[in-house]
């Protein structure tokens, strides 16, 4: 029986053919994961998927410590332990001969050094970037993947539902932000999929601030955005809350992001260019006036990495088909007063409908 990563790699395979490319040499972990079922962060050693297709052959070289794990999990039957004394590339070409023609690699992932490395050990060959056709593969999700994604977002906002309830005035950003991660291996996640954003009164005017010291006061913004891990999938939501009473601006604000959120939602539909979602959302923020306090994209795809294709921005060209995950996210961004962003994900399903993963209720609470 055929498993969904020989799947995967047969249509890379085909690719590859396609494009007379002889071998490929995957390094990014994600990818390494969405092509093997090995879900592992190698950190600063050397791990790589690499597909000869004229010998039909495939390697996964790992660490020697994650051999093992790697064993039990993946679907390659040729793993490769890689000891830290050993140079890997000189591994690689012990295992797989020499080889003289054009290689598949993917850029963004592969750095200066791996990239000498692999010149230096195999002199003959010629690179070309695979990366393009690898996202695109990815882009759009099985029928496996939607579940794995509804898990993660399921977990989160349970951890939003109760969290919240443990929200003080006095405590600080850094106490709250504790209480969500302790939440999320409660109920059972693998781990935040990034680092947990809970910013309080003007501080939630940065779109990426870290949470710190700052005591949550009456009258103040909370933003939390965060998200957590579970079974290689991400989840990720925004909501912003007033703690006490929200003043008329405040309330006002809140207001225009939730119709901006609305409205790139409704924008959502396959046989369009993506840029129509931007455009759309970030209209009800222009024409109300806040234009200049939106600056960043709408949104972003979400799977195996919390950030991945494609990217939901207003020179997007790209047509939106079946199978696309993303999220759609506006906000108000105002310095030294405060910030509103409001965070859904939605899925383009198999039918062309859409579908918006997320179910937290979006109207303004007060805590």
């Amino acid at each position: 029986m055929t498993t969904v990563y020989e799947a995967r790699r047969s249509l890379l395979k085909s690719y590859l053919t396609e494009n007379n490319i002889a071998a490929v040499m995957i390094t990014a972990p994600a990818n390494v994961f969405y092509f093997t079922g090995f879900n592992s962060n190698p950190h600063e050693r050397f791990m790589s998927l690499f597909i000869d297709t004229h010998a039909d052959k495939n390697y996964l070289f790992v660490p020697s410590l994650d051999k093992d794990a790697a064993m039990q999990v993946s679907d390659i039957t040729t793993i490769i332990p890689i000891s830290d004394e050993q140079i890997p590339f000189e591994v690689v070409r012990e295992s797989i001969g020499e080889l003289s023609k054009t290689v598949g690699i993917e850029a963004k992932a592969l750095s200066y050094h791996l990239y000498n490395s692999l010149l230096e050990f195999f002199p003959g060959i010629e690179v070309v970037d695979v990366q393009p056709f690898i996202n695109k593969q990815r882009m759009k999700k099985s029928k496996d993947e939607i579940a794995k994604l509804r898990t993660a977002i399921e977990i989160i906002e349970k951890v939003l539902e109760e969290g919240i309830k443990k929200v003080k005035i006095g405590m600080s950003e850094s106490d709250l932000t504790a209480e969500l991660e302790f939440l999320m291996r409660k109920f059972g996640a693998d781990g935040a999929s990034f680092s947990t954003i809970v910013l309080s009164g003007e501080k939630a005017a940065l779109p990426h601030g870290s949470p710190g010291e700052r005591s949550i006061q009456k009258g103040d913004y909370l933003l939390i955005d965060f998200g957590v891990i579970k079974d290689g999938y991400c989840s990720d939501i925004t909501r912003t809350f007033i703690i006490g009473e929200a003043s008329e601006q405040q309330k006002e604000i809140y207001d225009i992001v939730l119709k901006s959120n609305e409205a790139g939602i409704n924008a959502v539909q396959a046989g369009v260019p993506l840029k129509t979602f931007d455009i759309e959302a970030r209209n009800v923020i222009v024409n109300n006036g806040y234009g200049d306090y939106f600056n960043n994209r709408v949104g972003h795809g979400l799977g195996i990495e919390v950030h991945e294709e494609p990217s939901i921005h207003e020179k997007n060209e790209q047509i939106a088909e079946a199978g696309l995950v993303f999220t759609i996210e506006p906000g108000i961004y105002i310095p030294d007063v405060g910030g509103v962003r409001i965070e859904d994900t939605v899925y383009i399903n198999e039918d062309g409908k859409v579908e918006v993963l997320s179910t937290f209720p979006k109207q303004l609470q007060i805590l």
